[in-house]
């Protein structure tokens, strides 16, 4: 598993828990880790929000986007080196968040990107029942990598 790193990436810890934690969710979805790549990318909240506006026609600021390269998990090739998309993080917001919520800074950065991997890999969370079973992935794999919610 690679992760490639665009803008204020965050320490080391955080990045060495975001490479276990998408390695982790990749295992669970049954996906290949080795040649696997993601791209993410760390950006502020003005251009987050340009991003959202663009991409989504939302006028706001999120903490995290996802853009898969795939439409379906299943057509994610069995070999050879493959990215599986993209991830945006605000790191404002996530920060802003990690407050609110009174936990730790890598906490929330590594949870937003746990979030966004399960979009890359198909989850989403439109609807009560796709909520529940995407929240229940996030939480064992938080769990695994010892950053469950206190």
């Amino acid at each position: 598993m690679e992760l490639i790193f665009d803008g204020a990436a965050p320490s080391g810890k955080a990045a060495d828990l975001m490479k276990e934690a998408a390695e982790m969710c990749l295992e669970r979805e049954g996906v290949r880790s080795e040649d696997t790549e993601v791209s993410v990318t760390f950006v502020g909240l003005e251009e987050i929000k340009e991003i959202n506006k663009e991409f989504r026609n939302i006028d706001s600021s999120t903490d995290v986007l996802s853009f898969p390269q795939f439409n379906d998990p299943q057509e994610i090739p069995a070999e050879g080196r493959i990215s599986i998309g993209d991830v945006v993080i605000c790191t404002e917001q996530a920060l802003l968040q990690a407050e609110e919520f009174g936990h730790s800074e890598d906490r929330e950065l590594v949870y937003l990107f746990v979030h966004s991997i399960f979009h890359l890999l198909g989850y989403d969370h439109m609807n009560d029942d796709d909520k529940a079973e995407m929240r229940a992935a996030e939480e064992d794999i938080m769990s695994k990598i010892g950053l469950e919610r206190q």
